[in-house]
């Protein structure tokens, strides 16, 4: 039987890339996401292409009711966990900032994050092995000005993935992150906005990382031999040296 991946937030962006990553090498999947007409024709898409066998689910990782009812519908091991959802919403200073938009972040970022990771993580308890991979930030990395709960949840990644390795290690299980730079080939930058396609043009003027390159680096950690946890990959293109060094002199790598 093939391995089975479940990635969270597949619907679009690294997540999509994702799921199109491990098909490609042959894993099965479990896609979650809201949209699940999208889901669907995801679903549709790896099937046709590489005959594996892909379950959707569609829920807001936000409820854990919602997780608890959709989780209670798999019948096979999580091989990998890949907690990819998440979301910014917002550009504000701390004393302008939208509430509505905080509890967005912090419900999908963090308690979203937990909620799965609670559900899954004891059936990896019981087998003694799995792989619980994060999507962090260089947001978790280091502070921008009006990025403050953004980057606040994305450390609190950080901060979970290191404590979650903590308590799950003695049982055989890896657990990992990435923390990429920007990344095009996402809805990140239109989600934030509010689909302000003016304001989310953001690439226009650097070559940031793609969807697929996080997928690839999502992949290389999960491939390597049982006896090796890559604990962290920090990941930004060439023209990003840090969250507030960006080289905006031009597309050089098109």
């Amino acid at each position: 039987m093939n391995k089975c991946v479940l990635i969270t937030g597949a619907a679009s962006g690294i997540g999509l890339a994702t799921a199109r990553e491990f098909a490609a090498h042959g894993y099965d999947l479990i896609l979650t996401a809201r949209r699940e007409e999208r889901l669907q024709e995801v679903r549709d898409e790896l099937i046709a292409a590489h005959g594996i066998e892909v379950t959707t689910l569609s829920f807001d990782i936000r409820h854990q009711q919602e997780c608890a009812d959709a989780v209670a519908q798999i019948t096979r091991p999580i091989d990998v966990l890949i907690n990819n959802a998440g979301l910014a919403r917002g550009l504000d200073f701390i004393h302008e900032g939208n509430l509505e938009h905080w509890e967005q972040m912090i419900d999908t970022n963090v308690k979203g994050l937990l909620y799965m990771t609670r559900l899954i993580s004891p059936g990896m308890v019981e087998r003694k092995s799995g792989h619980i991979i994060n999507l962090c930030s260089t947001a978790g990395k280091e502070i921008y000005p009006k990025g403050n709960v953004y980057c606040a949840t994305k450390f609190a990644v950080e901060a979970l993935t290191k404590a979650i390795r903590a308590d799950l290690y003695t049982h055989g299980i890896r657990v990992s992150q990435v923390a990429p730079g920007h990344v095009e080939e996402t809805e990140f930058a239109r989600v934030r906005f509010d689909w302000d396609t003016q304001k989310a043009s953001i690439y226009s003027d650097f070559n940031p990382l793609t969807a697929k390159d996080v997928a690839e680096a999502i992949y290389f950690i999960a491939s390597r031999p049982p006896h090796v946890n890559v604990q962290d990959i920090l990941m930004m293109g060439t023209q990003q040296a840090g969250s507030m060094m960006v080289d905006r002199s031009g597309r050089k790598y098109d």
